[in-house]
């Protein structure tokens, strides 16, 4: 078991890495997003008492602009729609899909709650946001995205082995959990890691299990293959059956009923400002309907509880559709626990705290591996080309890989706005820096790598906060007076972040410091110091 965990985790450690920190970033993806466009205004949060006018004047506009679409969906202004903040007053709709096409183009307006006039969107920067780092997270980047989801795939079934086998080999997990011997080389990294992997064990866990459940059809596609068959229009039958997509749309029209009333009715069931929008619809062989749907709440999966069903024409109560069946209702719970979707501002700074522990566990599965080799060996500067190229690619990937996501941020504020394909070159970016920290680590001492690189990532994360201030007007100065703790939290975030990679890069230097001052170590370290660089 302790050979399986070593290997397991070492041969997918620096994709995992990687996994790991982009989605930790997700799970504020919108947050970053606000972020990366400074363009959009500081949003002007009023609470508006009655909503029935406005839903008039969305049906006024949709009777006017969507007047062959098979659903129509009204999104109400609310405050506290998700621990995200404000949502707009919006409406949108689908084209019927031409013949031969499975979907028809979808269109979303915003519109003025006061007057219900198109608002126009304010003109942004080309970028991909936090939504970019979170695609990556399962999707990597620069290759085709089925062999990226099968390698993923892969590197989370061996993360899944490594968790298990490393509760089989610390049998007392418990005890080892409350120890901790600083200034003991190998000893310390080892105790770090139990410390660490401990602490978040049942979120590693769930987030491991389940980002193998989302892809289940491309890991193991042999049961749907053996049913419907091989191509794409037999996987698509499996999921209309799977998910009951199977029936046709009609075009929609204005209902007849009083869709304000409908809305007055679900505020007094579930209470004020608990509708979050309105979706009308027609299916062939039903009633025109009307579902109000309530504001996502604190449960992981809610099904009849968050919606009201009512007949167009005559504004009587439906019975919502039976729930899912239980592969749906699964899949769903498991989706819902591994991205956080029901999770308060307090459970998602968890979520997001437990993720940077999973990035300091699996680096210091890293720090450990090379610290028992140079123990074996005796040797600090080298230990053949294999102990060079992965203490290489710990630095590269732990203090270089951390820098890149920094100067993700910096692109964003600093390459042209008019520069083609822009938002592609803010991830190259962050790539060309983790390529170029990888090089450099190889041709370095690594006791002056390390430091060095850390004190990099810390300036490239403290800059950011400086960076937004000489390139835009959302400042710290101005959001925090203004309340908003978005903008203000990106900020201060990558401040504390700073410190952090700061601080590690002080003790760094001074574990290398206490290491090759060991008499010991200094015996078989002289021999090779004109190996160094």
């Amino acid at each position: 078991m302790a050979w399986l965990h070593t290997w397991t985790g070492l041969i997918a450690a620096w994709v995992l890495f990687f996994i790991f920190v982009t989605g930790t970033a997700g799970y504020f993806d919108d947050e970053i997003t606000r972020w990366m466009e400074p363009e959009r205004p500081i949003p002007v949060v009023t609470k508006y008492a009655d909503k029935g006018p406005m839903i008039n004047l969305a049906l006024d506009r949709l009777d006017k602009v969507a007047m062959n679409a098979e659903f129509w969906h009204i999104t109400l202004p609310h405050v506290s729609i998700s621990p995200r903040g404000w949502q707009d007053f919006a409406i949108n709709w689908a084209e019927m899909p031409e013949e031969g096409q499975r979907f028809g183009v979808r269109v979303r307006e915003q519109l003025d709650p006061e007057t219900g006039a198109f608002v126009t969107p304010v003109e942004v920067r080309d970028t991909g946001g936090g939504r970019q780092l979170y695609v990556m997270h399962y999707a990597l980047h620069y290759m085709d995205r089925g062999l990226a989801f099968k390698l993923v795939g892969i590197c989370t079934m061996l993360m899944l082995v490594a968790l298990i086998t490393g509760v089989v080999v610390h049998k007392k997990i418990f005890k080892e959990f409350f120890t901790f011997r600083p200034g003991k080389s190998s000893r310390s990294w080892l105790d770090a890691h139990n410390v660490i992997s401990v602490m978040a064990l049942p979120f590693f866990l769930m987030i491991t299990y389940s980002g193998l459940v989302f892809f289940y059809p491309i890991y193991m596609p042999a049961g749907i293959a053996a049913i419907y068959g091989t191509d794409r229009d037999d996987r698509q039958r499996f999921f209309d059956e799977l998910f009951e997509h199977d029936h046709e749309h009609l075009v929609v029209s204005r209902p007849q009923a009083s869709v304000a009333r409908m809305v007055a009715t679900a505020e007094q069931t579930w209470g004020k400002d608990q509708v979050a929008s309105v979706l009308i619809q027609h299916d062939e062989g039903e009633a025109p309907r009307v579902d109000v749907l309530r504001v996502r709440g604190d449960k992981v999966r809610t099904y009849d509880e968050d919606v009201l069903r009512f007949h167009a024409v005559t504004g009587e109560s439906i019975e919502p559709d039976a729930d899912p069946n239980n592969t749906v209702k699964v899949n769903e719970v498991l989706r819902g626990l591994h991205e956080g979707l029901f999770a308060g501002p307090v459970l998602r700074w968890l979520y997001f705290i437990s993720g940077l522990l999973g990035c300091a566990m699996i680096a210091t599965g890293l720090l450990l591996w090379t610290s028992k080799r140079r123990k074996k060996t005796g040797a600090v500067l080298s230990g053949g080309l294999g102990l060079r190229l992965v203490e290489a690619l710990n630095i590269g990937t732990v203090a270089g890989l951390s820098a890149g996501v920094a100067f993700y941020f910096w692109a964003n504020r600093l390459l042209p706005l008019d520069m083609a394909e822009r938002a592609a070159w803010e991830v190259n970016v962050l790539f060309l820096v983790w390529g170029e920290a990888i090089i450099y680590a190889f041709f370095r001492d690594i006791r002056k790598a390390w430091p060095e690189m850390l004190w990099l990532a810390a300036f490239a994360y403290a800059f950011v906060p400086v960076l937004n201030a000489l390139t835009s007007d959302k400042h710290l100065g101005v959001t925090i007076a203004a309340g908003d703790w978005v903008l203000a939290g990106f900020d201060l975030v990558m401040l504390a972040l700073g410190a952090v990679f700061a601080l590690t890069a002080f003790k760094v230097k001074a574990y290398w410091r206490q290491l090759v001052t060991t008499p010991e170590v200094v015996k078989t370290s002289s021999l090779q110091a004109g190996e160094a660089v």
